[in-house]
């Protein structure tokens, strides 16, 4: 149980409101998703798929193992952490104070690395965790990349793998999460921010979570929130800020938060697609006008934009500092 004291509880609290119907619905089977998938990500930069072929049985057993690792005593839990950055952490989230209700394990995708920190808090099996992750981010790292493909096609852009080439790198920098929004019983008509506003600075993130609401995303147009309807059989997809700079600001990284509730646990599974650290993060030279430069964003590497983005609040616009506008 993530436990806060009653003052923080109260500075972290928003009203409730209505669930959004009007989230682009793609299904990955019909021959027009390329061109669904592009509008989608220049009016939302989020989307709900369907039809994407991931095994159910690798959604139920990684799920499973992580509430049977939330649900453990926190002395457990706790042996898998504090994280450096792979492990266990509760309420803060970040280098800079940053807090929400929310437990996670951060880990790597890395298929070598070493379980040995977080196995002694998941009992006597342990590697049914590194198995469960294992399974379950090949099969979600390998629909990113169709997405990240058929986004290609949709903005004819030659070179069909420009964007999932660097998810399918061996040194690419993705990483995955599982989140945990234990419910708050204080709480009657409102709501309390599990994780705080902010962009995603990878270039595409995956998310799938358990049939309870709590995801926002924030409209462009008048910066309102709208509640996420939950549904627990499909994949909801974000885009990051690096996709924002690659496709020179058609598509837009979507703001979002989570909120917890008073009644229902919330478990959470995010895959976030990221080149490798050397990788040069710019606009692709087909997508700007001929004849002149029209980037909006200055060129940087993944590590250099990362290790800005990991050292500034959760809510800073972290792309301003690139942008040439800004620069000039």
């Amino acid at each position: 149980m993530v436990v806060l004291p009653k003052p923080t509880i109260d500075q972290f609290t928003v009203e409730k409101s209505t669930l959004f119907p009007g989230i682009p619905l793609i299904d990955l089977s019909k021959p027009d998703s390329k061109s669904c998938l592009v509008k989608a990500c220049e009016e939302f930069g989020f989307f709900k798929i369907i039809n994407h072929g991931i095994p159910t049985e690798f959604i139920n057993k990684l799920e499973s193992e992580a509430i049977k690792f939330f649900s453990s005593p926190m002395s457990e839990k706790e042996k898998a952490g504090p994280p450096d950055p792979f492990g266990y952490g509760n309420k803060s989230i970040g280098r800079n104070g940053d807090i929400g209700w929310i437990e996670y394990l951060l880990l790597t995708t890395n298929p070598e690395f070493n379980y040995q920190k977080v196995a002694s808090a998941f009992g006597e099996n342990p590697e049914n965790l590194s198995c469960a992750v294992n399974n379950y981010v090949t099969a979600v790292k390998k629909m990113a990349c169709e997405i990240l493909e058929l986004l290609a096609d949709g903005l004819r852009i030659q070179k069909r793998d420009v964007f999932s080439e660097l998810l399918m790198d061996e040194q690419s920098d993705s990483v995955f999460r599982l989140n945990h929004y234990p419910p708050c019983p204080e709480l009657h008509d409102r709501n309390l921010i599990g994780f705080g506003e902010h962009t995603d600075p990878q270039i595409i993130s995956v998310l799938r979570s358990n049939n309870a609401s709590g995801l926002q995303i924030s409209l462009r147009d008048d910066g309102s929130w709208i509640s996420v309807p939950p549904d627990q059989d499909s994949f909801f997809i974000n885009v990051g800020d690096s996709l924002q700079v690659m496709t020179n600001g058609r598509f837009k990284s979507v703001r979002h938060r989570v909120l917890t509730n008073s009644c229902k646990a919330r478990v959470s599974m995010i895959y976030f697609g990221g080149p490798p650290l050397s990788e040069k993060i710019a606009p692709l030279p087909s997508l700007l006008m001929e004849g002149e430069d029209s980037s909006l964003y200055k060129e940087f590497t993944w590590f250099e934009y990362k290790n800005y983005a990991f050292n500034s609040r959760l809510a800073d616009n972290r792309l301003c500092l690139f942008e040439k506008i800004a620069a000039s």
